[in-house]
Protein backbone atom coordinates (compact mmCIF):
# COMPACT_ATOMS: atom_id res chain seq x y z
CA UNK A 1 0.00 0.00 0.00
CA UNK A 2 1.26 3.46 -0.89
CA UNK A 3 1.98 5.97 1.82
CA UNK A 4 -0.84 8.48 2.23
CA UNK A 5 0.15 11.97 1.13
CA UNK A 6 -2.55 14.45 2.25
CA UNK A 7 -1.03 17.41 0.37
CA UNK A 8 -1.25 15.49 -2.91
CA UNK A 9 -4.90 14.52 -2.37
CA UNK A 10 -5.86 18.00 -1.17
CA UNK A 11 -4.23 19.67 -4.17
CA UNK A 12 -5.98 17.28 -6.56
CA UNK A 13 -9.42 18.07 -5.15
CA UNK A 14 -8.79 21.80 -4.77
CA UNK A 15 -7.95 21.92 -8.48
CA UNK A 16 -11.11 20.00 -9.42
CA UNK A 17 -13.28 22.25 -7.22
CA UNK A 18 -11.78 25.40 -8.76
CA UNK A 19 -12.03 24.14 -12.35
CA UNK A 20 -15.69 23.20 -11.84
CA UNK A 21 -16.46 26.41 -9.93
CA UNK A 22 -18.08 24.25 -7.29
CA UNK A 23 -18.89 27.14 -4.94
CA UNK A 24 -19.98 29.68 -7.52
CA UNK A 25 -23.44 31.04 -6.76
CA UNK A 26 -25.78 30.79 -9.72
CA UNK A 27 -28.77 33.08 -9.98
CA UNK A 28 -31.49 30.44 -10.07
CA UNK A 29 -35.22 30.39 -9.51
CA UNK A 30 -37.06 27.68 -7.68
CA UNK A 31 -34.44 27.14 -4.99
CA UNK A 32 -34.61 28.71 -1.56
CA UNK A 33 -31.82 31.22 -0.99
CA UNK A 34 -29.34 31.34 1.86
CA UNK A 35 -26.79 34.10 2.45
CA UNK A 36 -23.85 33.53 4.76
CA UNK A 37 -21.53 36.45 5.42
CA UNK A 38 -18.40 36.01 7.50
CA UNK A 39 -16.63 38.90 9.14
CA UNK A 40 -13.96 40.22 6.82
CA UNK A 41 -10.41 39.90 8.15
CA UNK A 42 -8.13 42.90 8.37
CA UNK A 43 -5.20 42.23 6.02
CA UNK A 44 -2.79 43.53 8.64
CA UNK A 45 -0.45 40.62 9.12
CA UNK A 46 1.48 38.00 7.25
CA UNK A 47 -1.21 35.34 7.52
CA UNK A 48 -4.38 34.03 9.05
CA UNK A 49 -4.36 32.81 12.63
CA UNK A 50 -6.00 29.79 14.21
CA UNK A 51 -8.61 32.25 15.49
CA UNK A 52 -9.60 33.11 11.94
CA UNK A 53 -10.10 29.45 11.10
CA UNK A 54 -12.05 28.94 14.33
CA UNK A 55 -14.55 31.51 13.06
CA UNK A 56 -14.61 30.54 9.37
CA UNK A 57 -14.92 26.76 9.66
CA UNK A 58 -18.40 26.75 11.33
CA UNK A 59 -19.90 29.07 8.68
CA UNK A 60 -18.27 27.00 5.96
CA UNK A 61 -19.75 23.80 7.40
CA UNK A 62 -23.19 25.37 7.69
CA UNK A 63 -23.03 26.75 4.13
CA UNK A 64 -22.17 23.28 2.85
CA UNK A 65 -25.05 21.83 4.87
CA UNK A 66 -27.49 24.33 3.35
CA UNK A 67 -26.24 23.44 -0.16
CA UNK A 68 -26.85 19.76 0.59
CA UNK A 69 -30.38 20.69 1.71
CA UNK A 70 -31.08 22.23 -1.71
CA UNK A 71 -30.44 25.89 -0.96
CA UNK A 72 -28.79 28.29 -3.38
CA UNK A 73 -26.05 29.51 -1.05
CA UNK A 74 -24.19 32.79 -1.45
CA UNK A 75 -21.06 32.63 0.71
CA UNK A 76 -18.68 35.42 -0.30
CA UNK A 77 -15.44 36.51 1.33
CA UNK A 78 -13.91 39.90 1.54
CA UNK A 79 -11.24 42.01 3.16
CA UNK A 80 -11.65 44.91 5.57
CA UNK A 81 -8.61 46.62 4.12
CA UNK A 82 -9.56 50.26 4.47
CA UNK A 83 -8.75 51.32 7.97
CA UNK A 84 -6.40 51.65 10.86
CA UNK A 85 -5.10 48.05 11.18
CA UNK A 86 -3.95 47.98 7.55
CA UNK A 87 -2.47 51.47 7.82
CA UNK A 88 -0.67 50.66 11.08
CA UNK A 89 0.83 47.50 9.60
CA UNK A 90 2.11 49.49 6.62
CA UNK A 91 3.64 52.09 8.97
CA UNK A 92 5.29 49.34 11.03
CA UNK A 93 6.77 47.76 7.89
CA UNK A 94 7.65 51.06 6.21
CA UNK A 95 5.76 50.04 3.08
CA UNK A 96 2.82 51.75 1.35
CA UNK A 97 -0.54 50.30 2.54
CA UNK A 98 -1.55 49.51 -1.04
CA UNK A 99 1.41 47.11 -1.29
CA UNK A 100 0.98 45.42 2.10
CA UNK A 101 -2.78 45.10 1.62
CA UNK A 102 -2.41 43.42 -1.78
CA UNK A 103 0.29 41.08 -0.45
CA UNK A 104 -1.67 40.08 2.65
CA UNK A 105 -5.03 39.62 0.93
CA UNK A 106 -3.41 37.35 -1.68
CA UNK A 107 -1.85 35.27 1.09
CA UNK A 108 -5.08 35.12 3.15
CA UNK A 109 -6.99 33.97 0.07
CA UNK A 110 -4.33 31.33 -0.62
CA UNK A 111 -4.62 30.10 2.97
CA UNK A 112 -8.43 29.95 2.85
CA UNK A 113 -8.16 27.91 -0.33
CA UNK A 114 -5.68 25.59 1.40
CA UNK A 115 -8.25 24.72 4.07
CA UNK A 116 -10.84 24.11 1.34
CA UNK A 117 -13.17 26.95 2.32
CA UNK A 118 -16.26 27.09 0.09
CA UNK A 119 -16.31 30.78 -0.80
CA UNK A 120 -17.67 32.21 -4.04
CA UNK A 121 -14.49 34.02 -5.08
CA UNK A 122 -16.27 35.63 -8.03
CA UNK A 123 -18.03 37.81 -5.45
CA UNK A 124 -14.95 38.78 -3.46
CA UNK A 125 -15.26 42.13 -1.67
CA UNK A 126 -12.45 44.52 -0.78
CA UNK A 127 -13.24 47.61 1.28
CA UNK A 128 -10.21 49.46 -0.14
CA UNK A 129 -11.51 49.17 -3.71
CA UNK A 130 -13.04 52.43 -5.05
CA UNK A 131 -16.20 50.62 -6.20
CA UNK A 132 -16.78 49.62 -2.57
CA UNK A 133 -15.70 52.62 -0.53
CA UNK A 134 -17.48 55.17 -2.71
CA UNK A 135 -20.71 53.80 -1.23
CA UNK A 136 -19.50 53.88 2.37
CA UNK A 137 -18.35 57.47 1.84
CA UNK A 138 -21.70 58.36 0.28
CA UNK A 139 -23.55 56.79 3.20
CA UNK A 140 -21.47 58.53 5.88
CA UNK A 141 -21.88 61.88 4.13
CA UNK A 142 -25.62 61.29 3.99
CA UNK A 143 -25.69 60.53 7.72
CA UNK A 144 -23.53 63.59 8.45
CA UNK A 145 -25.84 65.88 6.47
CA UNK A 146 -28.84 64.50 8.34
CA UNK A 147 -27.20 65.17 11.68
Amino acid sequence: MEKYNPQEIEEKWRKIWQENKLYRTEETKGKPKYYCLDFFPYPSGDGLSVGHCKNYVPTDVFSRFKRMCGFNVLHPMGWDAFGQPAEQEAINKGIHPKITTAKYTANYKRQLNLIGASYDWEREINSSHPDYYKWTQWFFLLLYKRG
